[in-house]
């Protein structure tokens, strides 16, 4: 995956302070997906036939501004959006 939260490679990117899991995190990216926010979450992400993963969201740069992140999809983040990561097992 690449990393989504080094410095930018070009001077006229903005830089992005969001909050996952309580931590503050920088991205250089208007739009984070699914996998890139549980990537900011978990590291290493939990895996395995019985792990349930559910990312929720609010203050985002889109409307609604609050809700659930699905797998595959994506959002539009602004200063201050704050995700909420959970890892369960499904047993």
């Amino acid at each position: 995956m690449p990393d989504i939260s080094t410095a930018p490679d070009a001077a006229h990117r903005r830089e992005y302070k969001i909050l996952v899991n309580t931590r503050e995190k920088t991205v250089h990216k208007d739009t984070l997906t699914f996998e890139e926010v549980v990537y900011l979450a978990f590291d290493p992400v939990p895996s395995g036939p019985n792990i349930l993963i559910t990312v929720s969201f609010r203050h985002a740069h889109q409307k609604p501004a609050d809700g659930t992140l699905t797998a595959g999809s994506s959002i539009e983040i602004k200063n201050g959006t704050v995700f909420t990561v959970v890892a369960t097992d499904k047993s």
